[in-house]
């Protein structure tokens, strides 16, 4: 399959878990580049993406990014920038460097300082994974149809954003462009907060009877499935975004305070009324998003 609208002559990932390894994949099924190159910090999923056909060579940063077109960082956000300065020397002048991180504002200040001019930074987050981690569980479909938001800075080229954009439409996804503060402010609401509920609730089940864990249906395996991701990634991610994640959680705090307020004073009037108005946020939510995909489709819009 030849993807329409981008050709990479080398494309370079650096980390071959979950979203690197899949990364691979897809570029490799739809064709995006004519030759994929990767380095990792362990030697097994580099030997084993090798063996796969998933990339064509593999080895060293510098032996990994060196005649590369477009590289993709694919390591938890606190180790890019290190990533960045062991592979500036050999970045060639017209590169494009974008990234797989949950959070942007960081990367946004710190990267661009690190690379050699004529090179472009433009970040990009797919709002795809797992709590699985690892290569074993990478797959080609992994990003067709999920939301990819690029965030490039005021100031980066044209034609560098536009092919952050064309590389993850050319790989199945739906792209949305924010800038990096509005990507962490939105993602915090959407994607961190739960995140951080889901572990918090986990770690209130200290307090529960232990023959209750007999009664767990889908809903409790539903709200507690996140919650068996990876505990290092998390704990970075609610950190390198901890400012934008600080008012949501206050929020949250404040409606579950009310709640608990209704139910200790027995107003099931409040009670319903608060369930409801929950409800109806939801399904206007669930509106939006439809109005917005149909008007949308699949290219990029201004957030």
């Amino acid at each position: 399959m030849k993807a329409a609208g981008i050709q990479i002559e080398r494309l370079a990932v650096l980390g071959l878990g979950l979203l690197g390894g899949s990364v691979a994949l897809a570029a490799r099924k739809r064709g995006v580049a004519r030759a994929i190159s990767a380095a990792s910090r362990s030697r097994e999923p580099l030997e084993h993406a090798l063996q796969e056909g998933m990339v064509d060579s593999i080895g060293s940063i510098e032996e990994a990014v060196r005649g590369a077109d477009f590289l993709v960082l694919a390591s938890p956000v606190e180790a890019m920038p290190a990533l960045v300065v062991a592979a500036a020397p050999y970045l060639q002048d017209g590169a494009v460097v974008t990234d797989l991180g949950s959070t942007k504002g960081m990367l946004a200040e710190q990267i661009p300082r690190l690379l050699p001019p004529g090179v472009s930074f433009v970040g990009a987050h797919p709002m795809a994974g797992s709590h699985d981690r690892g290569l074993a569980h990478a797959r080609a479909d992994l990003f067709e149809g999920a939301c990819c938001v690029v965030t490039p800075a005021d100031d980066v080229p044209r034609k560098a954003a536009d092919s952050v954009s064309r590389f993850w439409e050319a790989l199945g996804a739906r792209v949305v462009v924010r800038s990096p503060r509005e990507h962490d402010a939105e993602v915090a609401w959407v994607s961190h907060l739960p995140h951080l509920l889901a572990f918090a609730f986990a770690e209130a089940l200290r307090g529960a009877p232990t023959p209750a864990l007999e009664l767990a249906g889908s809903g409790f395996a539903d709200f507690t499935r996140i919650a068996r991701s990876d505990p290092g990634l998390w704990s970075g991610i609610f950190g390198s975004n901890h400012e934008a994640l600080v008012g949501p959680v206050r929020r949250f705090g404040e409606a579950l305070e009310s709640m608990a307020c209704a139910m200790e004073e027995g107003d099931t009037e409040v009670q319903e009324r608060m369930l409801a108005s929950a409800r109806a946020i939801l399904l206007e939510m669930d509106l939006e998003r439809a109005d917005r995909g149909a008007r949308c489709g699949t290219r990029p819009i201004r957030g």
